[in-house]
């Protein structure tokens, strides 16, 4: 089994999270975006959407996608729980995850992928009118969250969950991407340091 992997992007990141917090090693095949590695016919042979993380297993299989990854690495090693341990919490962890997802690593991600000058030449065409639209959303939606976090530790609920590794890439990604935290944000903030001082944080 390995992943490809990339140390700068986002998505790759959560599946390393994720395995650090089970204590799972997964063979890294690093792929060099910046020389559009990701672009190349062997390894669109490997994911023909041209995108990371994907987990190639022994006989070949690849799954694509960073939850779908991180679902499968959950059924192997169940233990610690990350995608909910009921049905009800496995609904929650599901729900927050996806609106994590949804209304903060993504309008994040495209600010970053159409305004930073280093990604024009994988975000072709760049829209600067694009990222000018997702910098208000980004903030308005960190603004929900905050107000999210004022009643629980970890945002799907008492315990840590994918959800939460999903927070901490979105939140650690709007640096690059120039969308500060605003400081009144104090329970988002909260949140965010203590997740960066989770060991699983440097993976």
């Amino acid at each position: 089994m390995k992943l490809y992997n990339s140390n700068f992007a986002p998505n790759p990141r959560r599946v390393r999270v994720f395995l650090a917090e089970k204590g799972v090693t997964v063979a890294t095949v690093d792929v060099d975006l910046a020389k559009l590695q990701h672009k190349t016919p062997p390894f669109s042979a490997v994911n023909p959407f041209q995108v990371i993380p994907a987990l190639e297993l022994d006989d070949g299989t690849v799954i694509g996608e960073s939850i779908a990854i991180c679902r499968y690495i959950e059924e192997l090693h169940p233990q610690p729980n990350l995608f909910g341990a009921t049905p009800l919490e496995r609904a929650e962890v599901e729900m927050w995850q996806r609106r994590v997802e949804w209304h903060l690593l993504l309008p994040i991600a495209q600010v970053f992928r159409h305004s930073h000058p280093h990604m024009a030449q994988m975000e072709d065409p760049q829209v600067p009118d694009w990222a000018a639209a997702n910098r208000p959303r980004a903030l308005r939606n960190m603004m929900i969250f905050d107000d999210v976090l004022k009643q629980r530790p970890f945002v799907a609920g008492e315990r840590f969950t994918v959800a939460d590794i999903t927070g901490l890439v979105a939140l650690d990604f709007a640096r690059p991407a120039r969308i500060p935290i605003p400081p009144e944000l104090i329970h988002l903030t909260r949140w965010h340091e203590a997740l960066r001082a989770r060991p699983s944080a440097a993976a």
